[in-house]
């Protein structure tokens, strides 16, 4: 039995009737660009959310773009992020001019270490991005107190947390403004690239829905300047048809992460949710010190799994102009060794679970096993070491 890290193929074939109907209205109306769906979408995510308003983008790198535009964010500023993160995040604040400025993290939970935030903050410090990774949520209490003593925007990035909460209140809704992915592969996912931001400010709503047409406040006429990232209507209407799902979906995520934490607890390091926060499991994240033997092995048995990220953002070539080196930030790059994302999906059998749960343990079993029959090297009382000079 094979066991795929995703399978969108099977989340089409399961919701066929709903994606068909959505896209064949759409088709049918002639209407494709900041239409009815579009509004439709927005207004049901806001009361998803429990937010005032939603504004649908292109992508979840230009919704944490236009956040920060909308915050004037640019030239001669820093943005405070995490290094262990899609670089896409890191895209959004290249986008603006500004700089970005890396904080380690925390060992267990992989999420920005808050403790070390206030220390990071320079005089050219206008925003904090905290990412919301794996779909847990960052101790937003503290990032929110130490925004509000230093007058910091708070732009989060929802992209792998959408349904997740903090103290009740849902992951996109604590800060200034929420940034959503619909990747495909997302607890809520378009058939593209997609996205939203949300923000219970009018003023904020109203500056973000010009920003991402051409700065346009009616047609032709621009205030502001702008970009194209419209949210375009299928695959608002696609994002629209999967909302009665989405608690559905984050509840067997949850379900399948009990079985693997279960299974699995004596094996390797597994995910440790804070209680404060509601995790909804985008990705279901071990570590091991043994990370490549074990993805190997799993491969070698059907089982595909990806790591997320092996190379932190900090050390990346693109990144190399901000003048970071190995042993910055020595947390971030001792993860990305140890980390390795296990299949995850709402539609991944028990059957499936359970199977990887046993290769992972028959993995250690072997290790073991071949580990007891090496012999040791024993020294001969006759032989004499030479000492090296």
């Amino acid at each position: 039995m094979q066991v795929p890290f995703g399978d969108l193929k099977i989340h089409y074939q399961t919701y066929k009737h709903e994606f068909d109907q959505a896209c064949l209205r759409v088709l049918a109306s002639g209407h494709f660009i900041l239409g009815p769906e579009l509004e439709t979408f927005e207004q049901k995510f806001a009361q998803f959310l429990k937010v005032q308003h939603v504004a649908g983008c292109a992508s979840g790198t230009e919704a944490i773009y236009l956040a920060l535009a909308a915050c004037e964010v640019g030239q001669n500023d820093d943005v405070l992020v995490v290094a262990h993160t899609a670089v896409p995040t890191i895209s959004a604040i290249s986008m603006t001019g500004a700089k970005p400025v890396f904080v380690d993290i925390d060992p267990i939970t992989c999420l920005m270490d808050v403790a070390q935030l206030e220390s990071c903050i320079t005089p050219q410090t206008k925003a904090i991005i905290p990412v919301h990774l794996y779909g847990q949520v960052v101790d937003m209490e503290s990032v929110l107190k130490i925004a509000a003593k230093h007058n910091l925007f708070v732009i989060e990035d929802v992209a792998q947390a959408t349904g997740a909460t903090y103290r009740g209140a849902p992951a996109g809704t604590l800060g200034d403004f929420g940034a959503f992915s619909f990747y495909p592969s997302k607890n809520l996912g378009a058939f593209g690239d997609a996205g939203a931001i949300s923000t219970n400010s009018q003023t904020n709503f109203e500056r973000l829905i010009m920003l991402r047409n051409y700065g346009q406040s009616r047609r032709y006429y621009h205030d502001i300047i702008g970009i194209n990232s419209r949210l375009d209507e299928i695959q608002a209407a696609i994002l629209a048809a999967q909302m009665p799902f989405i608690e559905e979906w984050n509840k067997r995520r949850l379900e399948i992460a009990k079985r693997y934490t279960t299974g699995l607890k004596d094996l390797a390091q597994t995910p440790n949710m804070p209680g404060l926060t509601e995790h909804v499991y985008h990705l279901y994240v071990i570590q091991v010190d043994e990370r490549d033997e074990l993805q190997a092995y799993l491969a070698e048995h059907g089982i595909q799994c990806l790591i997320h990220y092996p190379i932190p953002a900090h050390l990346q070539k693109a990144y190399s102009y901000l003048g970071y080196k190995v042993g910055d930030l020595p947390v971030t790059e001792r993860i990305a060794k140890r980390i390795l994302s296990l299949p995850m999906f709402p539609e991944l059998t028990d059957k499936q679970v359970d199977l990887v749960i046993e290769t992972i343990t028959d993995f250690y079993a072997l290790r073991k096993s071949t580990q007891l029959q090496v012999p040791s090297k024993v020294v001969s009382p006759h032989t004499t070491v030479a000492s090296k000079a």
